[in-house]
């Protein structure tokens, strides 16, 4: 499953079911947090006046536009205790939800230049002040073909061993 993951920016117009989303943010919720703290909360939108809003604070709005579903996820300041961790443990919530789309055979790309205008999508979105975005999550039925990953060879990434 992880080998074959990859990043989808093309999806059919078909709106994956509602038990699709929730098994997905149900696998997001099973991470692992500092003190189990829990820090992601999500937003799903599904209305395309709203997607198209959203797209609008991206260099990759197409991506946005095109997706039947986003999920915007957001830390949430009130449960966090330690940022880098909690950084850390949404990172494996987002992790955790790609390999479930994967799974359900549906399609996904994390995108995180958005984070570049991440109050003017709060605002768009009306989060309150203690909730800060993520990344957001496009998601729906592939339309693209799967090419083959390539990664850097495990020996270039060791940077020592002791």
């Amino acid at each position: 499953m992880i080998r074959s993951r990859r990043s989808i920016r093309q999806y059919l117009d078909k709106v994956p079911e509602d038990k699709l989303i929730q098994q997905i943010l149900e696998a997001g919720s099973w991470a692992p947090s500092g003190l189990n703290n829990q820090p992601w909360r999500f937003v799903v939108i599904n209305d395309k006046k709203t997607i198209g809003e959203v797209a609008k604070f991206t260099q990759y709005s197409k991506i946005i536009k095109d997706a039947p579903i986003l999920i915007a996820v957001f830390l949430d300041g009130g449960s966090s205790y330690n940022r880098d961790k909690d950084l850390m443990a949404i990172g494996a919530c987002i992790q955790n939800m790609l390999l479930e789309v994967h799974r359900l055979n549906l399609g996904a790309c994390w995108l995180g230049e958005i984070l570049n205008q991440k109050e003017q999508v709060e605002k768009c979105l009306k989060i309150e002040e203690d909730a800060e975005l993520m990344a957001v999550i496009t998601l729906g039925y592939p339309d693209e073909q799967i090419t083959q990953g390539c990664r850097k060879t495990l020996k270039s990434l060791i940077l020592k061993e002791i």
